[in-house]
């Protein structure tokens, strides 16, 4: 009997160990961040659209937190996307604004990232959707073979991406480190110096488009739409728009079901509602608002269904989500999808002036809510300063690791719904041109770029003097204080300059 007793407690004590980490395990919470793409801060219901209606991604602000100052760093994808990653703003390095189709990785692989902290954390990781942040070696991927470095090499476990954006070449999924379903016999190649191959264009074979470009969308014709950029080959590989949603959502959630047991990290980076817009036909007409709100309609279904996956797995309380963009909104970006036509008196950044690429808030204020039932109070909302490069130092908090990043910086209280924590931000435009935030004063520095981008007809916010706006006095950034208010010019200036010398 002694001898039973005396097994039972060293077994138990075997077990604590066991035990203790399943414990620790369990409480670290999940971790997703729905990334979505040119999304403005009035294209949700949760901020005041009206014209369109989002319910799923409204859940999200009715049963956790929203925030009104929220910021990505860059009015561009690339650059928002590097520095989300690397805790890193993308203009401390060269080669960060937006990458061509078939651009080197530019993320670094001998510093430590977001994901590679989160591993490192005991957690599994992934990402799915767009990437645009390069791959493989210096002079890019080979298509034909293991594309490495990647997002492996970075600290993903796991990748289902699209390489480059939905409107450039190639027009492929790729899993991991290869292409999904490349016939090795039908290779591909991709050019962005010139045609390559017979394919047809959208420039020499206009006929041949179910959509048209407006500007710059004029090469290789992949499934009724023409792209930035030529492809020859993998045919058999090659995507079909209206699917897209439903593939990358699928890959999702069944990642999310594999890791359950377990914590996961997963960056679900949306293709919705970048152009080319081609929504599903369960979507097309639903909004009334042309492909762009039907896209957004298709966005919020995909948000709906990683909604109803954490319930059905019951894992949905102990799973931080945050949902936001990846810089403002943009209404003609390439396409003849009649999306400026049937706006419809909706106002896709709001009150903001200025829209992707701009230096303006419409540029780089972004929708952004989260949810964490077991910390985050329900229908709460939050004036908070916050910036996108902050997730990284965030996350390390909150899962108790030391981290060495630049510019990242321990925001997780925002996050947890305090009002106020970070001092200033920094935002980047489409040239480059840095503004700073600091309390309610904005701070442009000078640059002589074009005022407009004709194409997209986009103030882009430059001008060859100093700009200054008091942005709770003026949100619309209308009355420039710079001549009337040398001092703060001055405070802001320097202090611009101290974060560029960092």
């Amino acid at each position: 009997m002694l001898k039973r007793i005396i097994s039972l407690i060293l077994f138990s004590l075997a077990l604590l160990p066991m035990i203790s980490a399943q414990a620790v395990s369990q409480q670290k919470p999940n971790i997703i961040i729905i990334y979505t793409d040119d999304l403005g801060f009035g294209d949700i219901s949760a901020n005041g659209a009206t014209k369109i209606s989002t319910p799923n991604i409204d859940r999200i602000a009715k049963g956790g937190l929203r925030f009104t100052n929220a910021y990505a760093t860059a009015a561009t994808c690339t650059p928002s996307r590097f520095s989300l990653l690397t805790g890193k703003y993308a203009w401390r390095k060269a080669g960060t604004n937006i990458a061509p189709g078939d651009a080197a990785m530019i993320l670094p692989t001998n510093e430590e990232t977001m994901p590679s902290m989160l591993q490192k954390a005991g957690y599994q990781t992934a990402v799915v959707g767009k990437w645009h942040l390069g791959l493989g070696g210096e002079g890019g991927p080979d298509w034909n073979s293991d594309i490495k470095p990647g997002p492996l090499e970075v600290g993903f476990n796991y990748s289902f991406i699209m390489p480059a954006t939905g409107d450039r070449v190639p027009c492929v999924y790729m899993e991991n480190y290869r292409i999904v379903d490349l016939d090795p016999a039908d290779p591909i190649t991709v050019s962005y110096k010139g045609k390559i191959g017979n394919e047809p264009s959208g420039k020499e074979n206009p006929e041949l488009l179910k959509m048209k470009y407006s500007h710059g969308h004029d090469a290789t014709i992949i499934n009724g739409v023409s792209r930035i950029g030529w492809m020859t080959g993998g045919k058999k590989a090659r995507w079909i728009d209206e699917d897209m949603a439903d593939v990358f959502t699928g890959r999702a959630v069944n990642f999310i079901e594999k890791n359950k047991q377990k914590p996961f990290f997963l960056f679900f980076a949306t293709h919705d509602i970048h152009v080319p817009r081609v929504p599903h036909s369960r979507f097309v007409g639903k909004s009334g608002m042309g492909a762009r709100g039907d896209a957004i309609l298709q966005l919020d279904w995909t948000v709906g269904e990683v909604l109803n996956t954490l319930d059905r797995l019951k894992i949905a309380d102990n799973t931080l989500l945050i949902f936001t963009s990846d810089n403002g909104a943009v209404v003609d970006d390439g396409y003849e999808d009649r999306a400026v036509e049937l706006l419809n008196g909706h106002t896709p950044s709001g009150i903001l002036r200025g829209g992707k690429y701009s230096a303006f808030e419409g540029g780089t204020k972004v929708p952004m809510i989260l949810r964490w039932p077991a910390k985050v109070k329900a229908g709460t909302v939050s004036d908070a300063l916050f910036s996108q490069i902050d997730f990284f130092a965030s996350f390390a908090a909150l899962t108790g690791r030391k981290i060495k990043a630049q510019d990242s910086f321990n925001s997780l209280n925002a996050l947890l719904g305090a009002n106020k924590n970070r001092d200033f931000i920094v935002q980047q435009s489409v040239n480059s041109t840095l503004s700073i935030i600091q309390g309610n004063w904005k701070y442009i520095e000078p640059n002589d770029g074009p005022k407009r981008n004709e194409m997209t007809n986009t103030e882009l916010g430059n001008d060859s003097g100093p700009q200054l706006y008091n942005l709770k006095e003026d949100k619309t950034e209308q009355n420039n204080l710079s001549k009337r208010n040398t001092l703060q010019i001055k405070l802001l200036s320097e202090k611009l300059k101290e974060v560029k010398e960092m």
